[in-house]
């Protein structure tokens, strides 16, 4: 019988789900791991990215992959502690938008009654289906999968699939909103907003302000950074105030010092808050 793993193979923009997955295995292997991953490695696996080796590349290419790997690190966290605090005011329906290779489902402990939405495209649910098949995964909430382009009738998908807009509900778009044009991710916003009751929550990591100029103007083809469209507004915490939401923003590095994982240089430019945010509908 073939291998699973033959049936989807990455590619496109999910195929950069797979390297985040990489990033989650390494950390997990830490005795100091911010969180633990127990699929990740599995995922990164399948998609051929483990074991590898960095590539030989340039100084400047190798801190550019170390910053781009520390920030996942950082917003997994920042997520992981958002998701239980929504929890633990009584939401019981999370929606995870261009869900990728997370693994919340199977490795947060949820709620009697919790319901988590992946929706993503079929070619990544397909894969990720495949390894959790090969790994034997128990999701511990009740899991549904939704696939759908983010380009289409999502919020119709997901109504279908069981989703209810009168009950709160927590919105998780990580690594997501970077790789989608603004007229997009203004769409995005709106049809979470019309989809949310008062209470519901919201975690958003956006691209800070001029990551595109430094990161992707030399980036390599078919990398992630190379598909990056899309940073945050000038006033990220007024703008989605605009869509009645109260949110807070953060930066990477203020978050890295609360979790006892400080940055080891000095900003190089002024940052501003809002690279990660948490936010409750009003």
């Amino acid at each position: 019988m073939a291998d699973e793993r033959e049936w989807v193979q990455p590619s496109g923009v999910w195929a950069t789900a797979v390297g985040v997955a990489r990033v989650r295995a390494l950390e997990s292997e830490r005795r100091d791991a911010l969180f633990r991953d127990p699929l990740a490695q599995a995922f990164a696996a399948a998609g051929g990215l483990w074991p590898s080796s960095s590539p030989p590349d340039g100084e400047a290419a190798r801190r550019r992959r170390l910053a781009v790997a520390f920030s996942i690190v950082i917003r997994t966290k920042f997520l992981d502690e958002l998701l239980q605090q929504a929890s633990a005011s009584g939401v019981r329906q999370v929606v995870l938008l261009g869900a990728g290779m997370d693994s919340r489902a199977f490795r947060m402990d949820w709620p009697e009654g919790t319901r988590l939405f992946e929706v993503d495209t079929s070619a990544p649910l397909d894969f990720k289906a495949s390894v959790l098949r090969q790994e034997r995964a128990v999701a511990r909430c009740e899991r549904i999968t939704v696939p759908v382009d983010l380009r289409e009738d999502w919020p119709g998908a997901l109504a279908a699939a069981g989703h209810d807009p009168a009950a709160p509900t927590v919105w998780i778009a990580e690594g997501l909103l970077i790789y989608l044009p603004e007229d997009a991710v203004e769409l995005l916003l709106a049809r979470i907003s019309a989809l949310s009751a008062l209470g519901s929550r919201m975690g958003l990591t956006l691209g800070s302000r001029g990551v595109i100029e430094r990161f992707g103007a030399d980036a390599v083809p078919g990398s992630a950074a190379s598909l990056w469209v899309s940073e945050m507004p000038d006033d990220p915490v007024g703008w989605l105030a605009g869509h009645g939401w109260d949110a807070a923003g953060y930066t990477l590095r203020e978050r890295a010092a609360a979790y006892g994982r400080p940055f080891g240089t000095p900003p190089q430019r002024e940052e501003q808050p809002g690279g990660l945010i948490s936010a409750v509908r009003r």
